[in-house]
């Protein structure tokens, strides 16, 4: 976390130069992409190039490890559970049947493992681009672009309070989870048995989510009494003109997603599965 108590890391790559609601149409162009498909091919390159603009954002692997590790771990998760559960989905898919891994009540066969490679990529594949919209965007500067755009200052205003607040939240459970693991009631196997350890973990959770209701209402008068929400419009400190790049980058990304939209309708219509 940073000194403005935001996820914001500040840089001068194109990223950090682009206007927020700019982001945000990327963003939603590139998820707009990934759904749209399930072809390895297509991820394979939209991964490649989700990696090299986010080396070129220059964002230090420390400040989004916690992100990065979190989706990797929900993709092998989510991999593990359907091999498990449904060893045999990806026959559904290509009406082929090539059984490679004996689980006991069924196989694993080569349709279901190339079915989970190319769902982990597609998933893999949003993490670069998520990472370059929350790391290099200032929560002001983006409820500005956002209520720019047309989007009502209030609901803009709460998006910013929210990326603003995500990493004090986090700051306090692990404060919280620290002193209880002082206390002996730990989250490790050391700590005892999964009920155990869940019963621990509440109550490190409640405390924290108190106390985020607590800010929440303290926030919320504080705006009050500073008569917020009693005009139609605002003004932003932040606030600034779009640029001539900034309308260049929306344009390549809009036309990408129409292009993708007309090869899905045309030509890359299902499961790709090159065997």
């Amino acid at each position: 976390m940073n000194k403005t108590g935001s996820l914001y890391v500040p840089g001068n790559s194109l990223f950090h130069r682009l206007d927020g609601a700019v982001k945000l149409v990327l963003f939603l162009c590139w998820t707009v992409m990934t759904y749209l498909f399930l072809d390895l091919r297509v991820f394979a390159i939209m991964l490649i190039v989700g990696i090299v603009l986010l080396i070129s954002a220059g964002l230090p692997f420390k400040r989004i490890a916690f992100l990065f590790w979190l989706m990797i771990t929900f993709t092998l998760l989510n991999a593990v559970f359907i091999l498990l559960i449904s060893p045999r989905f990806g026959t559904t898919l290509t009406g082929t049947d090539t059984p490679l891994i004996p689980l006991g009540y069924g196989k694993i066969n080569a349709e279901t493992l190339f079915y989970v490679l190319t769902l982990s990529a597609k998933y893999l594949s949003l993490l670069p681009i998520t990472i370059l919209c929350i790391f290099t965007t200032q929560p002001s500067a983006f409820a500005g672009s956002l209520n720019r755009i047309g989007i009502p200052y209030k609901i803009s205003y709460s998006v910013s309070i929210a990326l603003r607040y995500i990493p004090d939240l986090t700051t306090e459970f692990k404060t919280t989870l620290n002193s209880m693991q002082a206390r002996g009631m730990g989250v490790t196997k050391e700590d005892g048995s999964i009920s155990q350890r869940l019963r621990n973990l509440a109550a490190v959770v409640v405390p924290v989510l108190q106390s985020a209701l607590h800010r929440i209402d303290s926030v919320t008068n504080a705006m009050e009494l500073r008569g917020f929400g009693s005009k139609r419009k605002r003004t932003w400190y932040s606030g600034q003109e779009m640029t001539p790049m900034d309308w260049i980058v929306a344009l390549i990304f809009v036309i990408a997603a129409t292009i993708a939209i007309v090869l899905k309708i045309n030509v890359l219509k299902g499961f790709w599965y090159p065997f």
